[in-house]
C-alpha cells in the first residue's frame, strides 16, 4: 500500500534528523533505516500496529530501539502518516 506523508509528518522526520545530525550525527543513517524499515512493514501489513485508545482510527508504530512513534491512518488507497513523535515529550493532544 502506498504510503503518504503529511505536512507535519514530513516536518517531523527533517526535525528528527535534523537534531540527530546536529547532536549524535552516528544516529541519523541507522534511524533512517530504522523508519523506512517500519514504512515497509506498514506498507505490506497496514493493520498491524496497535490503535491509539482515545483515537481509534490513528495507529502508532514504536521504532523499537530507538525512541519514537509513528502515528498514521489507513485509508482506502493509502497510508497517511501523520506525525512522528519521540516518546519522552508530552502526549500528543493535537486533532490530526
Amino acid at each position: 500500500m502506498k504510503i503518504v506523508f503529511s505536512a507535519a509528518a514530513r516536518r517531523d522526520l527533517d526535525e528528527v534528523l535534523g537534531y540527530l545530525a546536529e547532536h549524535q550525527p552516528s544516529l541519523v543513517a541507522p534511524v533512517g533505516r530504522r523508519i523506512r524499515a517500519v514504512l515497509d512493514v506498514l506498507s505490506r501489513w497496514p493493520e498491524s500496529a496497535r490503535t491509539v485508545a482515545q483515537r481509534p482510527e490513528i495507529r502508532v508504530a514504536s521504532l523499537i530501539h530507538y525512541p519514537y512513534r509513528i502515528f498514521y491512518r489507513v485509508t482506502e488507497n493509502a497510508i497517511e502518516i501523520i506525525h512522528i513523535r519521540h516518546t519522552s515529550r508530552r502526549p500528543w493532544d493535537e486533532n490530526p
